[in-house]
């Protein structure tokens, strides 16, 4: 099992998540975040006063697969999210030890 973490633009969550749902994925968990990467930031004018945004707003889907799955989720990811300019955003795979679903007690790749 792995666990898939990516860094999106937040105008391509829906996107995101429609390309995941077809491919048979059935939960994610989205959180609002700030960051940056190569970005760095930008500056802007409000008010007359010039000041530096450091974090970008992006959004961080995260999301357990079993093995099998996790290639067509990347790829699912990657067909959708990329804009082809700067601040696309990263996907992130890890493995996963253990998974237990609370209510049922059931484990492994039968919890996801």
């Amino acid at each position: 099992m792995k666990f898939i973490t990516a860094i999106l633009k937040p105008f391509k969550l829906d996107d995101v998540r429609e390309a995941l749902s077809e491919i048979g994925v059935n939960g994610v968990t989205v959180t609002e975040v700030k960051g940056f990467g190569r970005q760095k930031g930008h500056t802007e004018l409000y008010r007359g006063a010039e000041y530096v945004v450091d974090f970008l707003p992006k959004v961080k889907v995260e999301v357990a697969l079993a093995d099998n799955m996790v290639e067509p989720a990347i790829e699912a990811i990657m067909k959708v999210a990329s804009t082809g300019k700067i601040g696309d955003g990263k996907i992130f795979v890890m493995p996963i030890e253990q998974v237990i679903r609370i209510r049922t007690g059931e484990t492994g790749e039968d919890a996801i």
